[in-house]
């Protein structure tokens, strides 16, 4: 007797982070990345205790692509995989353009309509497709689900989702979608159990990590984020600038001869946290540091939050809870306090012993504000790799009826790379 599982696929320019997840009650099996893809890639699998399965590195593999990183990892997998079937795989896309408003079974035809969409996201779109399409060789009769990041916030108003440009443009696509849908998706599916007023009120949801952005709900929908045309807009990030003046983008050109590409290495990779700090993408690095270039860049950080926190409030008309997620938000406490008593006009009454008190434990969120605050502020992790998971099984609910080919059983033919 075998247990149908469930694989989530996360591809980056030069990583593939998967999950594997029971098929029926969603419980996680393991987990690990393939990082360093065209350099020195290597390979970690953790249980989901957190010890380490499998820890395997290769040197100077620059032909070591996404496609090899699949078909290695198809290889790998049994050894983790007692009487379990991987029989579906669930993607994170970046970007779902006005067509896509809802996770899709994957075919060849949705996924030309997807790789149309890389000038919205040129920097995640490629990748994010890179291991369906090698997937679609290797095993081509395993049904693939992709999972929007800009889905969820198709519920916001009309007029929050407009520049104010000529009309022909926002019917070509050029218009505000959101990002980080999968987190904020997962962190509204928690609040009924853990804050009930929250989850019916206006709460504000802040996903701070390398990328950074906040989004204002609505009970429990998504009705305005900071996050744009693409996710370089909001809050600067790791490397990303965040919310700038469209001149100087023409000033970049005209001053400084700069063509689109330069401009866009400028904005995506060289800005944020690393451009101000001139030390590091790294929040922790910064926070640790006497550097006064990495107080700078941490206090431009928490200033733009503030000032992004007083948008949305204004959006929602008030702010009944705050919640803090993602790397940053999970861990870095002396952040959390900065934007906690930044937020005091709001209402918020931080403990400043129970934000101290360390990350919360996977999927189990704790409050962080006094019980007489009128905003109530909580940790939540999140859990991108379930909320993909959960859609995958509801868009391929009967795995065994449409006869789908077991995954590692169909890529047992495919090449394996050597250590």
């Amino acid at each position: 007797m075998t247990t149908d599982a469930i694989a989530v696929l996360n591809a980056g320019s030069s990583s593939l982070k998967f999950s594997v997840f029971t098929a029926r009650i969603f419980r996680p099996l393991f987990h690990g990345q393939i990082e360093g893809l065209g350099t020195a890639p290597r390979l970690k699998v953790a249980n989901v205790r957190g010890e380490v399965l499998l820890d395997q590195r290769w040197s100077g593999e620059e032909g070591f692509d996404h496609e090899a990183a699949l078909a290695h990892l198809l290889k790998i997998m049994p050894q983790f995989l007692h009487r379990i079937e991987v029989v579906a795989v669930g993607h994170r896309i970046v970007h779902g353009g006005v067509a896509f408003r809802e996770p899709v079974v994957l075919t060849p035809t949705v996924v030309e309509q997807l790789a149309e969409l890389v000038p919205l996201a040129p920097l995640h779109q490629p990748h994010n497709l890179a291991p369906v399409r090698a997937l679609m060789k290797l095993a081509p009769r395993v049904p693939q689900v992709a999972c929007f990041d800009t889905a969820f916030h198709t519920t916001g108003p009309e007029v929050s989702q407009r520049f104010a440009l000529p009309r022909e443009f926002h019917h070509a696509g050029v218009q505000r979608y959101g990002f980080h849908g999968l987190s904020y998706e997962y962190i509204a599916s928690r609040l009924p159990q853990v804050d009930r007023h929250a989850a019916k009120g206006r709460t504000v949801v802040m996903h701070l990590g390398n990328g950074a952005s906040m989004c204002a709900l609505q009970h429990g929908h998504s009705v305005a984020s900071t996050m744009g045309f693409t996710a370089l807009d909001g809050l600067p990030m790791g490397t990303r600038c965040g919310n700038i003046d469209p001149g100087v983008l023409l000033w970049l050109m005209d001053e400084r001869g700069m063509d689109a590409r330069q401009i866009e290495a400028l904005l995506y990779k060289q800005s944020g946290l690393l451009g101000v700090s001139g030390l590091s993408s790294d929040m922790r690095t910064l926070l640790a540091s006497e550097h006064p270039a990495a107080r700078e860049a941490i206090d431009l950080y928490v200033y733009r939050i503030r000032r992004e926190l007083g948008s949305l409030a204004a959006a929602l008309g008030g702010v009944d809870s705050l919640v803090f997620t993602a790397g940053i938000g999970e861990h870095a406490a002396a952040i959390r306090a900065r934007i906690c008593h930044d937020a005091a006009w709001l209402g918020v009454k931080l403990d400043e012993a129970a934000n101290a008190a360390g990350p919360a434990e996977r999927d189990q969120p704790h409050r962080i504000s006094q019980s007489d605050s009128p905003v109530s502020v909580w940790v939540i992790p999140t859990n991108e790799e379930l909320m993909i998971a959960r859609h995958t099984r509801h868009r391929v609910p009967d795995f065994r009826q449409r006869g789908s080919e077991r995954l590692v059983k169909a890529a047992a033919a495919a090449p394996v790379a050597s250590a």
